[in-house]
C-alpha cells in the first residue's frame, strides 16, 4: 500500500493553509469548519456527505465547503486517496471576494462538488506554488483568478446558503459557543433553548445536519486550532478547549483535521525563511 504522507504549509503572504494528503486510508466523521475548503482530488474514490446530499468523489473533482457546510467522507474501495486543498478565514475570504468583486460580501458555493478544468488549473498551479515557496505576486495573481472564477460561475451571496434554523436552535448554538469550555449537559442546552430533549436532537440535527454534541466538539476544535496556531502547547490547549483530558483532544483532532495537535502546532512555530513559508510533513511512521 501507498505510503502515508500529509504536508501542511501556511503562507503568510497570502494567510492561508495549504495541504497535500497521500496514501490516505483515514475516514473522517461528520463535522464542519469556520473557514472556506477548496480542494483537489488527486487520485482515489470516496464517499462524501455534505449539507445532506451524498456524492462520490474521484480524481479530478473539486470541493468547495463554505464555513458552517457539515460533511464527512470515507473510502469507498481498498485504495488510497490523493487530495490537496486549501484552508481559507472568512476575512481573508472577505478582502477577496472585494478584490475581484468590488463588493465586500461573503460568498456563498452554491455547489459542493464540481468538475472545472479552468479551476483545477489554477488551483493546482497555486498549490504548487504555494508548497515550493514561491514569494513573486504570480502567486497571488493566480488565487485571485481562481476565486474570480469559483465566485463568478459557483458563487451566491453567503447567507443564502445559510438553511433556515429556528430561534430555538440558535439559541442551543450561542449557548454551546459561549460555553465550550465547561463540561456542558444535554438539559442545560434544552432549558436555555427552551426545547425538550428529543425535540433538541431531532430539530437540531435536520436543520444543522449534525448532532447538538458533534456541533459543540467541532467548536472545540475550531478553538482548538487557534490556539495551537499562537504555540499553545497541546496540553494547554485541552484544558482552556474544555476536553476532558489530552487523549480524548489528541484523538478527536486527529479524527477531524488529520494531523496530530502537535504535528499542526509545528507549522506555526517554524519558518524556513523563503517568503515566510512554515511547513511540516506526517507520515504514517509518527516521525
Amino acid at each position: 500500500m501507498k505510503k502515508e504522507t500529509r504536508t501542511v504549509v501556511y503562507d503568510d503572504g497570502l494567510r492561508l493553509e495549504a495541504y497535500h494528503f497521500e496514501g490516505i486510508v483515514q475516514p473522517f466523521p461528520n463535522h464542519f469548519h469556520e473557514h472556506y475548503v477548496i480542494g483537489f482530488v488527486e487520485d482515489g474514490t470516496r464517499r462524501l456527505s455534505c449539507r445532506n446530499r451524498e456524492y462520490s468523489i474521484e480524481k479530478g473533482s473539486i470541493v468547495l465547503f463554505n464555513p458552517g457546510d457539515n460533511h464527512a467522507c470515507v473510502q469507498s474501495d481498498d485504495g488510497t486517496f490523493d487530495y490537496r486543498g486549501f484552508n481559507i478565514a472568512k476575512e481573508v475570504m472577505l478582502d477577496l471576494a472585494e478584490e475581484v468583486s468590488g463588493k465586500r460580501q461573503l460568498p456563498g458555493f452554491s455547489e459542493n462538488i464540481i468538475y472545472d478544468g479552468e479551476a483545477a488549473f489554477y488551483l493546482r498551479r497555486l498549490h504548487e506554488m504555494v508548497m515550493k515557496g514561491n514569494d513573486d505576486f504570480g502567486k497571488e495573481e493566480t488565487l485571485l483568478f481562481l476565486i474570480s472564477l469559483l465566485i463568478q460561475n459557483y458563487g451566491q451571496p453567503f447567507e443564502n446558503c445559510i438553511p433556515e434554523c429556528s430561534g430555538e436552535i440558535e439559541k442551543a448554538c450561542e449557548y454551546m459557543e459561549q460555553h465550550f469550555t465547561e463540561r456542558i449537559y444535554l438539559d442545560q442546552i434544552c432549558r436555555y433553548a427552551g426545547l425538550s430533549k428529543s425535540t433538541l436532537l431531532r430539530a437540531f440535527t435536520k436543520s444543522k445536519g449534525i448532532t447538538p454534541y458533534r456541533y459543540l466538539e467541532t467548536i472545540r476544535i475550531n478553538e482548538a486550532k487557534k490556539l495551537l496556531a499562537e504555540e499553545v502547547p497541546p496540553v494547554e490547549v485541552a484544558i482552556r478547549t474544555g476536553f476532558s483530558d489530552q487523549s480524548h483532544f489528541t484523538n478527536y483532532f486527529n479524527q477531524f483535521i488529520g494531523l496530530a495537535p502537535g504535528i499542526y502546532r509545528e507549522i506555526f512555530s517554524e519558518k524556513d525563511g523563503d517568503g515566510g513559508q512554515m511547513e511540516r510533513k506526517n507520515r504514517s511512521d509518527g516521525k
